[in-house]
């Protein structure tokens, strides 16, 4: 019987991490993107995961994303939420028979996706850590991953890599959780240069962080989404249970990459204002972040 082909779109952090766990498990594993260092390090070295316990890794297989690209009979979009318009296309090449995923951050990319493909596309949450320390090696933290609706495939493919998975009908609200925790953490850590458990260290740091996940709290009640957990409290406790961690967006402007801004904050402020609710510490800390990305780029 021939092993599942899952096919990643993404090089970074999380891509290796999970690229590696279903590798360990069984799946042939492709990443697809454009990062030439680790394009050419996977094939020879494989990917390597750096954990508490130890470091190993897990032999892989990498492709340019312009290349013509093989095709998966899973597909897991863990690219940045801001080139996911820019990749539909790609991935509807490499997923004519396919069942898509996309664990990514932020709102919008399941609807990108979908509207390129033309079908559904299984939307998940994770909790899973990942800092990449360089082509193909990351650091990895534990974590669990949820998944909505005909979820089944990659439900089963994900636990057969060990990994710590739920099928919920309460998708939505968990990427609301997840938005609120993104949005009160990850701006800050990243403007002030700091560690997510920094955060909690100063008076008015923490007041911002509780302001930010409200304001994403209040947007998802006017949508109608039932977050079922004060989002402050929740955004609070993600910050002292991940105090070392470095966020995503802190490590994107250390490496002057484009960061996950408008798909955190920039979404909410979009919602906010189509539903008349007032996001004005997320529009304060989007402009940040924005004109950041400029300082670092130019």
């Amino acid at each position: 019987m021939s092993r599942t082909h899952v096919v990643i779109f993404g090089t970074g952090g999380l891509a290796t991490v999970f690229g590696a766990r279903l590798a360990r498990g069984g799946s042939r594993v492709t990443l697809v993107g454009s990062w030439p260092d680790a394009l050419a390090r996977i094939p020879r070295d494989g990917l390597t995961i750096v954990e508490q316990e130890g470091s190993w890794s897990a032999q892989a297989e990498a492709v340019h994303i312009d290349s013509t690209l093989p095709q998966g009979d899973v597909v897991l979009v863990l690219v940045k939420s801001g080139a996911t318009t820019r990749v539909a296309p790609r991935v509807k090449a490499a997923a004519d028979d396919a069942v898509v995923a996309t664990l990514q951050n932020g709102l919008g990319n399941r609807e990108t996706l979908e509207a390129v493909l033309g079908r559904s596309v299984v939307q998940g949450v994770t909790t899973v850590g990942a800092t990449l320390l360089g082509p193909a090696v990351a650091r990895a933290f534990p974590g669990r991953v949820s998944l909505g609706r005909d979820a089944d495939i990659v439900a089963n493919l994900f636990r057969k890599a060990g990994l710590d998975v739920d099928v919920t009908p309460e998708i939505e609200a968990l990427l609301w959780r997840k938005l609120a925790v993104n949005c009160a953490i990850n701006p800050l850590s990243a403007l002030l240069g700091v560690p997510n458990g920094a955060l909690l260290e100063d008076e008015e740091t923490r007041g911002q962080l509780v302001a930010a996940a409200r304001e994403v709290g209040a947007v998802a009640e006017a949508r109608g989404v039932v977050l079922g957990v004060d989002p402050a409290a929740l955004a609070l406790e993600v910050a002292r249970t991940t105090a070392d961690n470095r966020s995503s967006m802190l490590q994107d402007l250390l490496r002057g990459a484009p960061t996950e801004i408008e798909a955190l904050c920039g979404a909410v402020v979009r919602e906010g204002s189509r539903l008349r609710v007032a996001t004005p510490v997320n529009a304060r800390l989007l402009d940040e972040v924005r004109h950041r990305e400029v300082s670092v780029v130019s």
